[in-house]
């Protein structure tokens, strides 16, 4: 592992355990995941972010073997959306996936937020979707994901959660909090 691999690692760790301490995530619900050259580095299924190490950060090919993985545990069990975004949005470093509370209030309601207040241009649109329902960790949710993303750098997925995209982690994070503020707005 390279210097620059370790810190990507550790900064997802260091990401997870920020999105539970500002309250845009609570225990391991939430997932993050990282381009680094032909890999995506992503969380493990169902560790405390306290216990996160860089060792612990699952590693998978962006092209080749379709969801085979490296490392000492598994990947999150949302890494099909996660991977299926990378692959068909060379522009995404990153993706921050959380069931933060006003984001998933709106997403069980299943409303796509309008443009109620000018920051509604962070998501690269003029409204915020929300992707249609399907079982967490399956391909039709990373197809309602794919789909709720077009032209877009973030999402409401139906009866779950948010999806928020940058070019790095530092931009997806920022994303992340942006949609859950204007979800409470709205």
């Amino acid at each position: 592992m390279t210097n620059d691999e370790v810190a990507l690692r550790q900064a997802i760790g260091d990401a997870c355990r920020t999105m539970n301490a500002i309250g845009i995530n609570q225990g391991t619900s939430g997932n993050i995941s990282v381009r680094h050259g032909d890999t995506m580095l992503i969380t493990p299924s169902g560790v405390p972010y306290a216990d996160l190490t860089p060792e612990s950060i699952a590693a998978m090919p962006l092209k080749g073997d379709y969801g085979s993985w490296t490392g000492p545990l598994k990947p999150s069990t949302e890494w099909r959306f996660h991977l299926d975004i990378m692959r068909a949005r060379p522009e995404v470093g990153a993706i921050v996936h959380t069931h933060s509370t006003y984001a998933t209030v709106l997403a069980i309601a299943r409303k796509e937020i309008p443009a109620c207040h000018y920051m509604i241009a962070a998501s690269g649109g003029p409204t915020i979707r929300c992707g249609d329902y399907a079982t967490y960790g399956t391909k039709e949710l990373s197809e309602a994901a794919l789909k709720a993303l077009e032209d877009r750098t973030c999402c409401l997925l139906a009866n779950h959660g948010m999806i928020a995209t940058g070019a790095d982690l530092g931009k997806a994070m920022w994303l992340a909090v942006e949609l859950e503020t204007i979800a409470k707005q709205y």
